[in-house]
């Protein structure tokens, strides 16, 4: 059990960090026939044609938040 002086130092870090929006898995994202990020065509199940543009998007969803 936590003493009172614990809880109170365990509930000042908790609000005094930055709240930070959950990212959106790219796995609810819909397929579309074209890759998320740069357009290319793809099939009717992948989302991103490659890791390098899963990775881009990722990076570029975290900026524009």
């Amino acid at each position: 059990m936590e003493t009172t002086q614990e809880q109170v130092a365990t509930d000042v870090v908790a609000t005094m960090m930055p709240v930070m929006a959950a990212p959106q898995p790219r796995q609810t994202l819909p397929p579309k026939g074209s890759c998320w990020y740069c357009e290319k065509p793809l099939d009717s199940v992948k989302r991103f044609c490659g890791r390098d543009c899963a990775a881009s998007f990722d990076e570029e969803a975290q900026y524009t938040r």
